[in-house]
């Protein structure tokens, strides 16, 4: 019997993902990602915890995913947990725990943020108001489309 080996995250990508090939040709993407907990403490201050993963994607994800991922941009990840044990150079046994991608969401690329050009800051807050009101319509019409397909 197959026992239950099955998660979702959602992050964003850390860094630039590498695509390589296997000796037989078959494509293999590692995608860093970073994870995101707030939550309070027993004091009741707030923590921001961040947890960082690899994330495995094979075939024509692994190369959707190389040209999709671009450092900063969201991603939603269906996936399984798979550990890898190996033995050094020196005999001590090792493991690492990565995550094979079953399927990978790419949330939408915002306005490039770039507060380098004139107006600085002002700039940077009108981008990130516009990206807001973007984010909040898209919300409403997803809970106006749900009530209508809820009433029979």
């Amino acid at each position: 019997m197959n026992q239950l080996n099955s998660l979702i995250i959602e992050g964003n990508v850390t860094h630039q993902p590498e695509l390589k090939e296997t000796p037989n040709g078959y494509k293999v993407c590692v995608v860093p990602v970073a994870v995101n907990r707030f939550y309070k403490n027993s004091k009741g201050e707030g923590v921001n915890e961040v947890s960082y993963f690899n994330v495995e994607s094979f075939g024509k994800m692994a190369e959707s995913c190389a040209k999709n991922c671009e450092k900063g941009r969201g991603v939603r990840v269906v996936g399984r947990l798979k550990q890898s044990r190996w033995q050094t150079e020196e005999g001590k046994q090792t493991s690492r725990v990565s995550i094979i991608a079953e399927h990978m969401e790419f949330k939408k690329r915002l306005v490039q943020e770039d507060s380098s050009e004139a107006g600085g800051k002002e700039d940077l807050r009108a981008i990130k108001a516009a990206n807001q009101a973007s984010v909040e319509q898209e919300l409403q019409l997803e809970r106006e489309e749900y009530a209508e397909a809820a009433v029979f």
